[in-house]
């Protein structure tokens, strides 16, 4: 997978996070990847919810000692 930028938002609550990913994600081009690294549990349910309603495609997630791992592809 070709990331084009990372986002580290660990140690961020929620809302932060997703408010955070919102701007990152128009820095790049459509169908490119975003990875965001977060460290809140529910950043699972927010960011399957905020992906389905902007139209972004969560391609992969899994967490790594402790940290979450986002790659989203932009609409």
């Amino acid at each position: 997978m070709n990331i084009t930028k990372t986002l580290d938002a660990k140690g961020l609550a929620c809302p932060m996070p997703i408010v955070r990913t919102k701007k990152t994600i128009e820095m790049i081009n459509s169908g490119e990847v975003l990875e965001v690294l977060a460290t809140d549990k529910g950043a699972l349910n927010d960011f399957k919810a905020w992906a389905g309603s902007a139209g972004h495609t969560i391609l992969d997630q899994k967490e790594e000692d402790g940290v979450l791992k986002f790659y989203i592809q932009k609409a």
